[in-house]
């Protein structure tokens, strides 16, 4: 079945609303199947998948432990983040606002595994469940959470060293600060929130415009096309 639309007005079915031809733009590609250097793709890749929600995770090893980090793609030694949720099967990701985004920026230093990214960053413990990783209290918003599957992914098809880990957690309590709540008291109003993104390389930032975008329903469009 195809959708021919018709001339009749309105954005649906017209594409970009860009005035330039994209035809005429010219591309350059990177060939991940080939050999492409980890260090080149990192920062293709963190550039281009933009915003990204910080994983900020709060974590304790076997041996109890407590540990603080953003969890990211690194190539450098194993996080100590990976290697406590790997042990215990649990840890907590807090949501960063703009209000503590340095403090929680100074828990990225490579510190050696036995120093505490708690004292280093001043942030707050804040304990909920028991024998679950503290909350940042500092954050709006905390997810606790059990380890569902990991997957240790290598470096290439070449290289079976570990390159990354995969981690899927099922979020077991979700704990919000009453004051980012909407009005409804069931949504998170992002304005209160102000919760930081990643982009690539130094780059951080914040909510600015937004716009809502009600989804076309087909009752209403179908008049606008005709079906082949």
């Amino acid at each position: 079945m195809r959708l021919l639309a018709t001339a009749t007005g309105g954005t649906n079915g017209e594409g970009t609303n860009q005035l330039r031809n994209f035809r005429d733009e010219r591309y350059k590609s990177w060939d991940f199947a080939a050999d492409v250097p980890p260090k080149n793709g990192y920062k293709v890749l963190t550039s281009a998948i933009i915003p990204r929600p910080i994983a900020f995770v709060s974590s304790v090893s076997a041996e109890g432990a407590p540990n603080l980090a953003p969890f990211s793609l690194s190539p450098r030694r194993p996080k100590d983040t990976r290697e406590n949720i790997l042990s215990t099967k649990k840890f907590t990701v807090n949501i960063i606002s703009d209000d503590f985004i340095e403090a929680a920026n100074s828990t990225s230093v490579e510190a050696p595994a036995d120093v505490d990214e708690w004292l280093i960053s001043g942030l707050t413990m804040a304990y909920g469940e028991s024998g679950w990783p503290a909350r940042v209290r500092e954050s709006a918003i905390s997810l606790e959470c059990e380890l569902y599957f990991s997957k240790d992914i290598p470096k290439s098809e070449a290289d079976a060293t570990i390159g990354t880990t995969l981690i899927l957690g099922l979020i077991k309590k979700v704990h919000i600060r009453k004051s980012v709540l909407s009005d409804d008291g069931e949504s998170v109003d992002p304005r209160k929130l102000r919760a930081v993104a990643r982009l690539g390389g130094l780059e951080y930032a914040t909510i600015g415009h937004r716009f809502e975008l009600p989804r076309p329903s087909w009752k209403e469009l179908k008049d606008s096309f005709r079906v082949k």
